[in-house]
């Protein structure tokens, strides 16, 4: 499965996620992503980064929003 590429260990990052063989957590993908910068930029910045890893860490964070938890939204004030 392609989220056998992302591991946390308590010894890296303090358990965060990350992308197994680095230290490159699933957040700061995500975070790059959302801001706009595409895969191929990603790579580029971090050149041990694969497409396919990008891919295990957003399968990676579809599968943790999945999870039965209520994650509160703030509203941005007006």
């Amino acid at each position: 499965m392609i989220t056998n590429l992302i591991k946390s260990d308590p010894n890296i990052l303090m358990g965060k996620p990350v992308v197994a063989g680095t230290r490159i957590p699933v957040d700061l993908i995500l975070e790059k992503l959302a801001a706009g910068e595409t895969v191929e930029q990603i790579i580029r910045a971090h050149p041990r980064l694969t497409e396919e890893a990008i891919r295990a860490a957003l399968a990676f964070a579809a599968q943790a929003i999945r999870a039965d938890v209520v994650y509160p939204v703030e509203e941005a004030a007006l």
